[in-house]
């Protein structure tokens, strides 16, 4: 079996099309990141150093922040495959 997946360069649409599929893979591995790894990175941190979230808004903040860099890791600008 064989599937061709064509694409119109010139059409905007066409072209946010393509790059989601060209960024797919990039895509699963950060939410792979994002649901296995974050969780466990942010506990750890937490663990070793107490004092370092003191309110729920820290918290959101540094969970948001590892999301934010999984995300730059991996080269996805989120405006290039959502509009």
């Amino acid at each position: 079996m064989k599937a061709i997946l064509e694409f119109d360069l010139n059409d905007p649409d066409d072209i946010m099309a393509h790059m989601r599929c060209v960024k797919s893979l990039d895509m699963a591995v950060a939410l792979w990141e994002i649901t296995n790894e974050i969780r466990k990175s942010v506990e750890r941190e937490i663990d070793a150093d107490e004092k370092m979230v003191t309110s729920h808004y820290d918290l959101h903040e540094k969970i948001f922040d590892k999301i934010s860099e999984v995300l730059e890791e991996r080269g996805l600008k989120i405006d290039e495959l959502i509009n």
